[in-house]
Formats: structure tokens, sequence, C-alpha cells
């Protein structure tokens, strides 16, 4: 079980917060790899912490559906199937699309400028070719949104959602879908119309921007 000893550590948060985010980090980008068995010695040792820390994320990772976990026998990260992954990609595009249209008659303008920045970072990593990253900042401006939003249960099914469509892709192709230009002038589009409280229009955009790296993503796995 190979295990980089280079990454980098959040700082302020807990032991069981900072190992449930590597973890997820590294499940996420095929790290561990599907099927995987999981040692919580080698891994605390790893991460620096105690192996309570270790089984108290790893319980949370399988209440997401990231790990299996057999009593009295092991732990492996949870196998995935290239075709599944339309099944969780529906649900999310229909949310954030339902999020943007609430958003619309609720967004401030610092709120405004906070989405603007994040494009700006999400563009910059592009440009760096940091797609990790990239991929970070895309999730948090569409996060924001639904955040914006302020609707309890599309936030919690979104996040949820989200792990297995970022491990699917990290997962199933060589290298993550690749971030364009046309996602940068998406948000670009989507930013305006919220500033402009058109509802329809940022849900359909939002539509679009999410469905279109399904697309790429179908395209890439049927060559």
């Amino acid at each position: 079980m190979p295990i980089p000893d280079n990454y980098s550590t959040p700082v302020r948060s807990t032991a069981k917060d900072r190992t449930l985010s590597q973890l997820q980090k590294w499940i996420i980008d095929g790290t561990l790899q599907p099927d995987e068995k999981l040692n919580d010695a080698e891994l605390a040792a790893a991460l620096g912490v105690s192996r309570t820390p270790v089984r108290e994320a790893l319980q949370l990772l399988e209440a997401q559906g990231l790990v299996q976990m057999f009593p009295g026998k092991d732990t492996r990260v949870t196998r995935i199937d290239k075709d599944d992954i339309y099944k969780p990609y529906a649900p999310l595009v229909v949310l954030h699309a339902l999020a943007a249209e609430t958003a619309a008659q609720l967004i401030q303008p610092e709120q405004i400028e906070q989405l603007r920045e994040l494009n700006q970072a999400f563009t910059k990593c592009i440009l760096e070719k940091d797609l990790y990253q990239a991929l970070e900042y895309d999730e948090e401006f569409h996060n924001l949104i639904v955040e914006i939003a302020d609707n309890s249960y599309i936030t919690s099914f979104c996040s949820s959602l989200q792990l297995h469509i970022r491990r699917f892709k990290y997962v199933f192709l060589n290298h993550p879908i690749e971030q364009t230009q046309t996602a940068v002038q998406e948000h670009e589009q989507i930013i305006q119309a919220l500033q402009d409280r058109d509802s329809a229009t940022a849900a359909r955009i939002i539509k679009q921007n999410l469905s279109r790296p399904l697309d790429e993503f179908h395209k890439q796995l049927h060559e």
C-alpha cells in the first residue's frame, strides 16, 4: 500500500478531520485503488496520528460509500464501475440548477465578487496544469452557489454526490477531465445571470456547465 510522504497537512484541524480529508483525497485521486486493503496501523504511521482517528475516519468513509468495512476481516476501498458515473451525475446537475434558480434571488454583491475570485483562481490553475486544484476551485465555485441558495438538503446531497463523481474522473481516465476555457466562460455567464437575478438563465448554464464534462467523459470511455 504505497503512501506518499509529501502531502500537505491542513492547519487548525483535528486529527480525525485531517485524516478524513487526506484519505478522501487518496481514494479520489487513485492513490488508494479500488478494492485495495487498508491497514489502519500503516495509515496512522503515514499520517502521524494514532489509530483512533484513522478508525473514526474509516467509519465516516464507509458512510460516504468510499470504503467497505468487514468486521473481523479487513477494510477495503470500494470498487466502482465506470457505467455508474451516470447515476450520481444526473441528480447533481438537477440539484445545482435548482440551487442556481434560488441563489439568483438571494445573492449579494460581495458573493458575486467571491464567485469572480474563485473563477480567476480556477483559470490560473488550468493555465498551470494543476488539475486537482482546478477541480477544487471549480467545486468551490459551484458549492458557493449552493450555499447562497440556503437549502441544507441540497447542500448535503450535493456534497455526497460530488465525492463519487470526482473519484470516477480520476480512476477511469489517465488524466482528469481537462478543464477548458469554455468552463471559465460558462462560469462568467453564470455570474452575470446571478447578478442580473435571471434564475432561468443561471439554471440553464449551470446544467450546460455540469453536463458538458459528462459528455466528454462518455466520449473518452468509449473511444
